[in-house]
């Protein structure tokens, strides 16, 4: 039996309390000291650091919502639509969770666009922090799935025929498609069994495996210390430490950062519900006008698109017509004739070369361009888990490299968000263009970066962190 710990007798009742807790379970106070009190994170974080809070106080707000919403919801076809509307006018306070909810949607890809994006730009992908960023990227891939199979729950126009549109593409893959589509409505179209199984996974399997890897994801950050601004390494073997081994540039997550990133909290919460109380919709983009119309399998709407989150990757997919694939079959010759040329490859490396990109050409030319497109939309998300061994920079963060390096980085995110503008509009001749050079820079950016991230001149990096108050 483990021995308890004494207390003084003039100890205030605050006091007794948290040592007659601790007794009995010691190991949560071992973990808040391990993970907050006597956690060390370097001093020099910016406001870019807030994001990650965020987005477990939105994963918080979207869970509880949720939960308040599911008490009123009937995942029923018949009936679901009319359940939101009982939720919207009938449900005490109904509106707000539902606005909380719908807004909390778009507001979760919008931390988490940004909070991947600092971690691009300070490279906390790199040694040793591999893992942490796979399993953040896994996390972005359940939420995608996570949001996909709750768009379909209110049941409008919109919602059922995005959702017709989305499963529809599965039916492109080779041999197995069909049958896969098939498999995910649970129907031949978009039907009751469809909106049972997607109400199933948004509300049951897809949170329960988003809390297991948001943990992960928190468990093996804190195992191997957070990245800062200027990518210098506070706990390792050269770091300066005080006596007690607490590195000198680092401060205990509680209760400095605890309390700093409620600034971020503070502000997210005013924007947070100046959408909710004055812009739910805010425009039609995170609230479809047309899912406010019940969902009629013999009325199409004249234009369908996902909702904002999805369609950078949308507009990827719809720019890869016969010419894009044309496009891509000169990019894998040319690729292939470099790696015989000029690449540092023996004789069977680059006979090997030639092979691969013969099959890759096949395939291309013999495979409809409707299944490379969703090849294309899968792999513009698949292609960030390889992040930490694309990256050949001899520095981490952005601070110190070359200028030239900020301003791929900046085109880049403007491409993003102009295929997220495009992926809403309906398509056109310009558009389509647009969608296609931006989805070629999309990929380059991430193919060649072997190559570009080396090159340039480099600034030295301090030897501990650059930080002033």
């Amino acid at each position: 039996m483990a021995q308890f710990k004494e207390i003084s007798p003039n100890a205030t009742a605050t006091q007794k309390l948290a040592n007659w807790f601790d007794n009995r379970f010691p190991t949560a106070g071992v973990e808040y000291r391990k993970h907050m009190s006597e956690y060390y994170a370097p001093k020099n974080f910016n406001f870019w650091y807030f994001f990650g809070s965020l987005a477990m106080l939105v994963l918080v707000i979207q869970i509880v919502t949720g939960i308040f919403l599911t008490m009123h919801y009937k995942p029923d076809a018949a009936s679901a639509f009319g359940s939101v509307e009982y939720i919207m006018r009938d449900v005490p306070w109904g509106w707000l969770i539902r606005y909380m909810h719908s807004t909390g949607a778009s507001a979760f890809f919008i931390v988490v666009y940004l909070h991947m994006f600092k971690a691009m730009i300070y490279g906390s992908y790199r040694k040793p922090r591999e893992l942490v960023w796979i399993f953040g990227c896994t996390i972005f891939l359940m939420l995608m799935a996570e949001a996909f199979f709750g768009y379909l729950l209110p049941w409008g126009q919109m919602s059922y025929w995005g959702a017709q549109v989305i499963v529809n593409l599965f039916s492109a893959i080779p041999f197995v498609g069909p049958d896969l589509a098939l498999m995910i409505r649970g129907d031949y179209v978009v039907s009751d069994a469809t909106l049972n199984r997607f109400f199933s996974f948004h509300v049951i399997a897809i949170p329960l495996v988003l809390i297991g890897l948001v943990v992960a994801h928190l468990f093996s950050l804190h195992d191997v210390g957070s990245n800062n601004p200027d990518g210098v390494d506070i706990k390792g073997p050269s770091a300066p430490k005080d006596a007690a081994g607490h590195p000198l540039d680092g401060v205990p997550f509680h209760p400095y950062y605890s309390v700093h990133d409620m600034v971020g909290v503070c502000v997210f919460l005013m924007v947070f519900s100046a959408i909710i109380f004055f812009a739910p919709e805010m425009g039609g983009y995170f609230l479809e006008y047309n899912n406010f119309i019940p969902a009629d399998a013999l009325k199409t709407p004249l234009h369908i698109a996902p909702v904002w989150y999805f369609t950078p990757f949308y507009s990827m997919l719809r720019a890869t017509t016969d010419v894009m694939v044309d496009v891509f079959v000169v990019i894998v010759a040319l690729a292939a004739i470099a790696a015989v040329w000029k690449g540092r490859l023996g004789l069977v490396g680059k006979i090997a070369a030639v092979v691969l990109a013969a099959v890759a050409i096949v395939l291309l030319k013999n495979l409809d361009a409707k299944f490379w497109g969703v090849v294309i939309m899968g792999g513009a998300v698949i292609i960030l888990f390889f992040l930490p061994w694309l990256d050949r920079s001899p520095v981490r963060s952005i601070r110190y490299r070359p200028r030239w390096h900020s301003t791929l980085y900046g085109i880049f995110v403007v491409f993003f968000m102009v295929l997220g503008y495009l992926g809403i509009e309906p398509p056109s001749p310009l558009g389509t263009l647009l969608a296609q050079i931006m989805t070629v820079y999309y990929f380059g950016f991430f193919l060649l970066m072997p190559w570009w991230s080396r090159l340039g001149a480099f600034k030295t990096v301090p030897d501990r962190i650059v930080f002033a108050h």
